[in-house]
This record gives structure tokens, C-alpha cells and sequence, in this order.
């Protein structure tokens, strides 16, 4: 496959991203997905699944999870819902995001996705060594299913990732860079970040935003590619400098409104064949 293949994120039947039919239409060779629905994480379906992307010539790159309670409505509720490391929900999603690993190894598909969640800051904290041990559990699941693993960036500092990823002390494990989400949670400057985790980044997402009047205390504000504080030309640029040849997977949160979504997808298209062009 070519150097940075253009993707969505994309869904089957749940989730944020498009669906097929707004892929063919975009034209994009790759992918990411998001979870489906149990019910359609059968043998069944991933045959019919990959029927369909095999006629419409996509490959999937990275298989996202995600979890039934989880809500991004503001900071505070997201780190209370996100991920792995609420203690209350660990254990049925453990078992959950097995079985969605499972489902990703039949459709051929070497690499899993997730918000592990708010990583406390203080390794002393319980739920810092409780989310240390659910990462290296879900690790040596999908090693021995001959998959990586990749936490999405944001809510952490990369300082703050790389301290985590050290302390799980995985091989498998590694990074899907999203920097819009490094604006959104105030967590970190995402071209400085990217520079400083490029070693473990795998896959990306080409997402924008603007930064809030107060970082870290509430939200940053999600904007068509382009138009936001990442500097999209500098971003890719810095991938060329880091070596990353994967996809540049466009991820568009506005799933309730499908037009305008599909339309601002399709200008990110645009945009990044033309920077594509200048850059290569």
C-alpha cells in the first residue's frame, strides 16, 4: 500500500464513525472501525464484513473499542466513564474488549484501539496500578493473538504516556496519535507531544480543534480539518521527519448531523491530498 493511505473511521452498525456506504463514496482505501455492536461480533458477520470491504477494495488498519456508560459530555464525566480505569466497569469491559480482539483477528486484523481512560497523574494512586495491570492483561491477550495495542493520545501528558507505557512494560504496545485531542483535554502542545512519543506511534487520526480559554479545566472545541490550532501541514510534516508511513485516518465527531459530517470529511480528503502532494 502507498506512503499515508487516506482513512475514516467507520462503523457497521454503532458508533461515532460513517458508514460503508459514505466510505465508497468518499473513495478512501483504509479504515479504522469502530466496535459494532455484540450482536454482530460473530464468524458470520466478519466473513460478510470482509465480503463487502473486499469489493469495495478497503482495508481495515486498527479496530477501535468502545464501551457501553461511556460519555464525553465534559472533563470531569468523561474521566468518571472513559475507558478501562473506572474500577466499577474494569471487569466487564476487560471481558468486553477480549471479545472485540477476538472479532478484530477474524476479520484479519492485527491491531486494537481504546481510550484506556483517565490515567491518574499520582502512580501511587490505586487506580494508577489497577489500570497498569488491566493494560498488561489485555497485552498478553491480544499477543497471543499476534496484535498490537494502541492507546489513543489525550488524556494524558506525553510525559504522563510514556511514564504508563513504561510502567506496563509491554512489547505490543503503542500509540494512535490524535492531535486534536491533545488540544481538546489541555493536555499537551500535539506537535512537541508527537515528537516526544513518535517511537511508539502506530496510527494516527487527522482530527482539529481550537484550544478552550482555560485547558485542562474544560473542553477545547472540535473543527473541520484545517481550521483548527494543530497546523495540519506542520503535522504531517512532522510525521515525515518521525518516519510514520501508516494511514492518516480522518475522524470527524458529528455523527448526529450526517451531512454536514460527510461533507467536512470529504473537504479533509482534499486537504490532505493536497498536502500529500507538497509533502512527498
Amino acid at each position: 500500500m502507498e506512503k499515508w493511505p487516506i482513512g475514516v473511521f467507520a462503523s457497521i452498525d454503532a458508533g461515532l464513525g460513517v458508514h460503508l456506504d459514505v466510505v465508497k463514496q468518499l473513495g478512501v482505501p483504509t479504515i479504522q472501525l469502530h466496535t459494532p455492536s455484540k450482536a454482530s461480533r460473530t464468524t458470520d458477520k466478519a466473513e460478510e464484513f470482509l465480503g463487502k470491504l473486499q469489493e469495495m477494495g478497503i482495508a481495515i488498519s486498527v479496530v477501535f473499542a468502545g464501551f457501553d456508560g461511556e460519555s464525553y459530555a465534559d472533563i470531569p464525566t468523561t474521566a468518571r466513564t472513559v475507558g478501562l480505569v473506572p474500577p466499577e466497569t474494569r471487569e466487564v469491559r476487560t471481558a468486553e474488549m477480549k471479545e472485540i480482539a477476538t472479532f478484530a483477528r477474524l476479520l484479519g486484523v492485527d491491531a486494537v484501539g481504546l481510550h484506556v481512560g483517565f490515567v491518574p497523574h499520582d502512580t501511587n494512586d490505586p487506580r494508577y496500578s489497577g489500570a497498569v495491570a488491566v493494560t498488561r492483561e489485555i497485552c498478553d491477550y491480544c499477543k497471543d493473538l499476534d496484535q498490537r495495542v494502541h492507546l489513543e493520545t489525550g488524556q494524558e501528558s506525553p510525559e504522563g504516556l510514556l511514564q504508563f507505557h513504561g510502567d506496563v512494560g509491554r512489547d505490543n504496545l503503542f500509540v494512535n496519535f490524535d492531535p486534536a485531542n491533545m488540544i481538546l483535554y489541555g493536555s499537551g502542545e500535539p506537535i512537541d507531544a508527537l515528537r516526544k512519543v513518535c517511537k511508539y506511534v502506530r496510527s494516527v487520526h487527522c482530527k482539529d480543534a481550537v484550544w478552550a480559554a482555560s485547558p485542562g479545566q474544560e473542553w477545547g472545541r472540535e473543527v473541520p480539518l484545517g481550521q483548527g490550532d494543530v497546523g495540519m501541514e506542520t503535522f504531517l510534516r512532522t510525521l515525515e521527519e518521525i518516519g510514520y508511513e501508516g494511514p492518516l485516518t480522518i475522524e470527524r465527531e458529528i455523527p448526529q448531523e450526517p451531512a454536514r459530517q460527510k461533507e467536512e470529511i470529504g473537504a479533509g480528503v482534499r486537504l490532505l491530498n493536497e498536502l500529500k502532494a507538497r509533502i512527498l
